[in-house]
């Protein structure tokens, strides 16, 4: 398998876990919170601390596999696993200061970007 069909297969599967993990978390506890977002962040977040941590004993596993399993379906599932893959590598470096700047400007930018877009268009003349 090569990598753009790895990711791409991968992403399509995510994608649709992703849909249909929101609804059922959504009639569940309704929807007046994002809940079914929240549960998918974290549950992703938590599959790729499992599969980092598998990935790195047990090194046979071929790299399409690898990157199937996360850029693929966790991409498509969340984007948010791979953000706090990478948060944690930099805190597990030591690198506090890079960090929190990629923490916070992530989050604090990413909400900005969006309420600035969001404005930008509700100004577009229909």
């Amino acid at each position: 398998m090569n990598t753009i069909l790895a990711v791409g297969l991968g992403g399509g599967i995510g994608a649709l876990m992703r849909h249909f993990l929101n609804g059922a978390v959504g009639n569940w506890l309704g929807s007046g919170f994002p809940w079914g977002i929240m549960v998918i962040n974290i549950l992703g977040s938590l599959i790729m601390g499992v599969l980092i941590g598998f990935f790195g004993l047990v090194t046979e596993i071929p790299q399409h596999w690898k990157i199937f399993l996360t850029t693929g379906i966790l991409g498509g599932f969340t984007t948010f696993s791979t953000f706090s893959l990478d948060s944690v590598m930099l805190i597990e470096r030591g690198q506090y200061v890079q960090a929190v700047l990629y923490i916070g400007g992530s989050v604090i930018v990413s909400l900005a970007a969006l309420a600035l877009g969001l404005w930008g268009m509700r100004l577009w003349p229909v």
